[in-house]
């Protein structure tokens, strides 16, 4: 079994990724000493393949409920968490109970931020079942719902006492999801890896068909690896922990405009990416390394951007952004294929005419 430890003092905890590992949960959890009830929340797609799994072997930790939303990002909302709050306030919930994350990006967020505000605070644990929950979302402990003014706007900083990541779970997947959560997988290679982007660029298909199980259980470990070193050494985002956003501040515009209806959030970081790429070149990236990133990313062939996006709605949803500060918009670049930077030193008018680009 591969091990991920994620240090951080008293709020450490561990990531187990091996195939199978859904048939093991009362061994995994056994060290925890989970006391009280476990709630499981899940979306009503995941539930239905690996509910009824998960809750037996819940059952035979303690009692266990399991409670579902409706699938998509339209469930990361206020009004989702105050129904979760009620439902677990109906069941007797309490501040000694657990939650349990069985799901994509979106339920570990919500499911997290319930468990970070329910009664100040619960345990919750992280089951994953997308690539981008797997390699990202699940791990490093940001938690949080969406505004109607923009993503994640409302959230905490939330770690989980145990993440569980099963990748036999991905062949449940359609293509287009597998697709848009290698993008996630993409952006550790720009901003840490030059070694795993040269493995993308080689075997990026074969990722992408989940064909080699000892590969796609690599890049998760190595993926899962990078992101706990870089928590590890800034846990609540006040420096290095914003390269993990390279990509996002487009995607995060791209998916507040268009209504989180149309886009993937990996879907939505790949554009992020391409246009990323364009601006590293003020940062020295050279044309040909923007000219392999944006190859490899153009490769997972993502659902592409709407014709009729307002140039405008995006710049004005990009200053919104959470990590802009007064007047001055970030950007996490590259100044090289493996190392980022962050900088502040991007005019409106060069992000207007790479946008305008994009948009083809």
């Amino acid at each position: 079994m591969n091990r991920v430890h994620v240090d951080l003092g008293e709020n450490s905890y561990d990531i187990f990724i091996q195939p199978g590992l859904l048939q093991e949960i009362p061994s995994l959890t056994r060290s925890l000493s989970l006391q009280g009830s476990i709630f499981i929340i899940s979306d009503t797609r995941v539930a239905s393949i690996y509910g009824e799994l998960v809750l037996k072997q819940f059952q035979k930790v303690g009692k266990a409920h399991l409670l579902t939303v409706p699938e998509g990002e339209s469930s990361k909302s206020i009004s989702m968490a105050d129904s979760l709050y009620t439902q677990l306030l109906q069941l007797g919930a309490n501040r000694k109970d657990t939650i349990i994350a069985l799901g994509g990006g979106v339920i570990g967020d919500l499911a997290g931020f319930v468990a970070a505000t329910f009664m100040r605070g619960i345990p919750f644990i992280q089951i994953p079942t997308t690539v981008l929950a797997q390699v990202d979302s699940s791990v490093g402990g940001k938690v949080g719902i969406n505004h109607p003014m923009g993503k994640n706007l409302i959230g905490a900083f939330y770690q989980p006492r145990l993440v569980i990541i099963d990748p036999d779970v991905l062949h449940s997947l359609d293509e287009r999801q597998v697709r848009a959560g290698l993008a996630e997988v993409i952006k550790y290679a720009f901003i840490s890896d030059p070694v795993l982007f040269q493995t993308l660029e080689t075997h990026l298909e074969s990722i992408i068909r989940l064909e080699e199980k000892t590969l796609v259980n690599a890049v998760l470990e190595k993926c899962c690896q990078i992101k706990a070193e870089v928590v590890r050494q800034d846990e609540k985002e006040s420096g290095l922990r914003a390269i993990l956003n390279f990509g996002h501040t487009l995607g995060h515009a791209l998916e507040a405009v268009t209504g989180y209806r149309t886009l993937y959030h990996g879907e939505a970081v790949a554009h992020g990416m391409i246009m990323a790429l364009e601006l590293s070149k003020t940062c020295g990236l050279s044309n040909q390394e923007v000219s392999r990133g944006q190859n490899l990313v153009r490769r997972l062939e993502v659902a592409p951007l709407p014709e009729n996006l307002d140039p405008a709605a995006i710049l004005e949803a990009m200053a919104r952004d959470k990590k802009r500060l007064k007047n001055v918009q970030n950007w996490i670049l590259l100044t090289s294929i493996g190392n980022a930077v962050i900088t502040n030193n991007i005019s409106p008018k060069q992000t207007k005419t790479v946008l305008t680009d994009l948009r083809g």
